[in-house]
């Protein structure tokens, strides 16, 4: 049976539970059912010695599961009796000796089985009637190594798990990426190193630590063994979602991987695989998913462990968590010195841009970049992905950049190349062909300024945030609108009734339309009226008389403290972002002072900052449309109007 006519004959079994079951709940049944047969046929040669070595050696307990590992000569075993085929043998106690069949498993396979919550569907399909028919269902099929080899097996749960996203968005959008998104990232990863790749028995290690049903490390083991079929890749990764890792750790132990390597649990707070540095390692981490509920332990972690421990750079906004995933991968580079590591990561727009200088994401790129470790960002079409059409872009990061590539950027707009599909998927209106690959792929491998490819250095993407100050001018006049807010003012209202009807004495005795240009000059009338009216001010009481009545003037006198240090005014305080290629003085004295000639800088107050303000690069400006044009138009669409009312009114 071909690997397509086998994903149907399996995937009819659906036919089955309609009607009894919801679509999302297929998957759940159907993909447990497809592992178990799997590992039926798989058993099969070795299931006799296995359950003799099993009644001889049961005494030992624990210490038994080395033997039964040996007999069974894979890395699993079973010891109950039965079988796929022997169960339905025993029609009246099917479904009770299928959970004693799924129990006797070895530790590592019952866990894929409970991840799956598979006896609460054991249950419901008992209660439905449809156990035995199921199981029968799955009995008629050889799954064994001889009639599906684990590469025609892992290519067969592959596209069940595509089927099952397509036929029910509910989990698509967040656990399942499309493949040729895949692809593309996959090969341009593998594309800087494809002479290594090539070379006999060479291993190497695959990690996705938000690694959903298995697809990204699938695609990246299926294209490493395309491009050298005596390599060994061994895959890495851990996924916080139940179902998701069960779906995975099936995956891979089909494809006969060490599933020891899947990890179930949170990637942010609780690192499964603590210790190891990967060679290459890939992630579409959840888009604009907030980080709060385990934001102790990653502030936490930042606060103690600084750069010794994976977010030292700095920390995001809590309401997008994607860069925590990027600094993730970058702590688990290996050192140039052991071969150095390739990052690809899928990002929506925001990690470019967002931030000010010095915020969490700021920080976070400027480690990037300072550190030479992007080496490229594709931007791919809009209306990719199942549950969003927003942009997104792959970024490729190596802590060991060709040498033409060190210190360099490159920014490649894929956004063009893409075919829509003729069935939408959700929000999935669009797919990259092959073709569509390959051109994107030589695009980077050319690393040339095109219309489609641009390359920077490091530093352009640099910039410092300036403040610039101007001096505060004041004047005062006692205005009826001005003393009306004085009884508003707290500061003021603690002088008490009597205090404040005594102030707003002192400041009716000057005349109507006095205006005072100098600050000190109004403080000095200031005292004196309040002096002779019986009233004193505090400090802050004085200045809140002073933001009452004082307001800007050009012509007014520079305001000065004690020191006689010009003071700045805050109301006219601004930023300017200064190119790091940019001597400071230089820019400001060119692009600040012809319009504010009284301006300076606050050094105190520079901040460095990085943004990738991709779009910016490639924008194609598209002059309007003349009036004539618009006119032509207008009179053409008038005239349609005119042309249908005078047909209703015949």
């Amino acid at each position: 049976m071909s690997n397509q006519n086998l994903s149907s004959f399996i995937w009819s079994v659906a036919d089955l539970l309609r009607g009894n079951f919801r679509h999302y709940e297929f998957e759940k049944i159907i993909l447990p059912f497809t592992v178990l047969r799997r590992l039926d046929c798989v058993m099969a040669p070795t299931k006799a010695a296995v359950l003799a070595e099993y009644e001889s050696k049961k005494a030992l307990g624990d210490a038994a599961h080395a033997f039964l590992l040996k007999k069974s000569g894979l890395e699993f075993y079973n010891t109950f009796p039965m079988d796929i085929q022997t169960l339905l043998g025993d029609s009246a106690n099917v479904k009770q000796n299928l959970i004693n069949y799924v129990a006797s498993f070895s530790e590592n396979v019952r866990d894929i089985f409970d991840k799956f919550k598979f006896q609460n569907y054991i249950d419901a399909l008992d209660a439905n009637n449809l156990l035995y028919l199921v199981i029968q269902k799955f009995s008629t099929i050889d799954m064994s190594p001889q009639a599906v080899s684990n590469v025609q097996m892992g290519y067969l749960f592959e596209e069940l798990i595509r089927k099952f996203a397509e036929d029910s968005n509910q989990t698509a959008g967040e656990h399942f990426t499309p493949r040729e998104v895949i692809r593309l990232m996959v090969n341009v990863l593998f594309a800087a190193d494809e002479e290594a790749l090539t070379v006999p028995g060479i291993v190497r290690t695959i990690y996705d630590p938000t690694s959903g049903t298995g697809g990204i490390l699938s695609v990246a083991e299926d294209r490493g063994m395309e491009l050298n079929p005596r390599a060994r890749f061994v895959v890495y990764g851990q996924e916080l979602n139940p179902d998701t890792y069960a779906i995975c750790k099936a995956d891979m132990l089909i494809k006969g991987q060490d599933i020891a390597n899947i990890i179930c649990g949170n990637t942010l707070s609780e690192d499964g695989l603590p210790d190891k540095k990967f060679d290459y390692m890939m992630s579409n981490p959840p888009f604009g998913v907030e980080w709060k509920n385990v934001q102790d332990f990653v502030t936490t972690e930042h606060q103690q462990r600084g750069y010794s421990g994976r977010f030292g750079p700095g920390l995001p906004r809590v309401s997008d968590g994607s860069l925590l995933f990027l600094l993730h991968l970058v702590s688990k580079m290996r050192p140039v010195s052991e071969g150095g590591s390739r990052i690809g990561i899928i990002l929506n727009g925001s990690p470019l841009f967002t931030g000010g200088a010095e915020s969490g994401e700021s920080n976070i790129r400027r480690y990037l970049l300072e550190n030479d470790l992007v080496e490229a960002i594709i931007a791919l079409p809009t209306d990719m992905f199942y549950n969003t059409g927003i942009s997104t872009y792959i970024w490729i990061l190596s802590n060991h950049k060709a040498a033409e590539r060190k210190g360099k950027v490159q920014l490649i707009n894929g956004a063009d190349f893409y075919q829509k599909m003729r069935k939408s998927l959700g929000s999935k209106r669009k797919e990259l062909s092959q073709d569509h690959i390959e051109q994107i792929t030589k695009l980077y491998g050319d690393f040339k300024t095109t219309e489609h490819s641009l390359i920077f250095d490091n530093e352009d993407f640099g910039y410092s945030t300036i403040t610039v100050e101007r001096p505060l001018k004041l004047k005062f006049e006692i205005s009826p609108e001005k003393l009306a807010l004085v009884d508003d003012s707290k500061p003021l209202q603690k002088l008490g009734a009597s205090g404040l009807a005594s102030l707003k004495t002192a400041l009716a005795t000057f005349p109507a339309g006095k205006v005072w240009m100098d600050r000190k000059a109004f403080e000095k009338d200031l005292k004196s009226a309040c002096s002779a009216a019986g009233v004193a001010l505090a400090a802050a009481q004085e200045k809140a008389v002073v933001g009452i009545f004082g307001e800007h003037h050009d012509e007014a006198v520079v305001c000065t403290d004690k020191k006689e240090n010009v003071e700045s005014n805050p109301d006219l305080r601004d930023t300017e972002n200064v190119p790091l290629k940019d001597d400071i003085h230089a820019y400001f004295k060119r692009e600040v002072l012809p319009h504010v000639p009284d301006a300076w800088i606050d050094h105190d107050k520079t901040k460095v900052g990085y943004e990738i303000p991709f779009n910016r690069h490639f924008y194609k400006y598209m002059p309007p449309r003349s009036l004539e044009e618009i006119d032509a138009d207008l009179k053409t669409v008038t005239a349609e109007i005119v042309a249908l009312l005078g047909e209703v009114a015949k």
